[in-house]
């Protein structure tokens, strides 16, 4: 067989099946607790390659990706070109990011009313996780803070995504919204808006306000962290 086919694995693979339901159980009884990257990766990969030992595999895509995120971030190419790993195995590792973005998105409760940006935070990090480009995404509440639709605008290669005041103010009218949120990442891993980040937002503020919605605020992700240029005092005075 190929080097990164994925087929059965003959005798051996029942020299671990000991092993593998030792995990599973593992899992099952403490969740990932204490369980290690290469573990939790080895778990994965029981799923594609049902037979033989997959704890090399594991061992190989940590170090070559240098994290469990890393290998979850690693793009489609660059898994298949580690050896051992085929198109199963590395349509599983990207649908895992992809499906806990969905798993978050699809917990928030459209009759929620909105009032705080931690609640903010809670709403628009999920539709960030797991992101290799900037993306930009506009919140759109009705008159009693309730939301009415998160849509995505804009997605870029790493550090150019744009948005367009044309494309927001289309969006926020289509909604019928009375206040918008806009939310965008920097996967440069730091929250702090930029000068053109603070000069688009207040032309936005302007516009929006122009037609009768307000800028509710704009907010910074990135990885475990986000910063809102409202609290911030960015959009002061406006």
């Amino acid at each position: 067989m190929a080097p990164g086919a994925e087929g059965p694995g003959g005798r051996a693979g029942g020299i671990h099946d000991g092993h593998r339901k030792r995990v599973k159980a593992e899992f099952l009884a403490r969740g990932l607790e204490g369980m290690s990257d290469h573990r939790v990766l080895e778990l994965l990969l029981f799923y594609t390659r049902p037979q033989g030992d997959v704890n090399p595999l594991a061992h190989t895509l940590i170090s070559r990706f240098g994290s469990l995120s890393g290998v979850f971030n690693a793009t489609y190419e660059q898994l298949l070109a580690v050896k051992g790993v085929g198109e199963n195995t590395a349509t599983l590792i990207k649908l895992v990011p992809a499906l806990g973005g969905r798993y978050l998105q699809d917990r928030v409760d459209l009759e929620q009313v909105f009032h705080h940006t931690w609640q903010l935070r809670e709403l628009m990090e999920p539709c960030f996780f797991g992101a290799r480009n900037e993306m930009v995404y506009l919140a759109c509440f009705d008159g009693k803070h309730k939301l009415i639709a998160c849509r995505k605008l804009s997605e870029g290669v790493v550090d150019a995504a744009s948005v367009t005041t044309r494309q927001v103010l289309a969006a926020a009218l289509e909604c019928n919204a009375t206040r918008v949120v806009l939310a965008h990442n920097h996967v440069s891993g730091i929250a702090t808006p930029s000068a053109e980040d603070i000069m688009t937002t207040r032309h936005l503020m302007d516009t929006l306000r122009s037609v009768g919605i307000g800028l509710w605020d704009h907010l910074i992700v990135v990885d475990g962290d986000m910063v809102s240029m409202r609290e911030s005092g960015y959009l002061e005075g406006r």
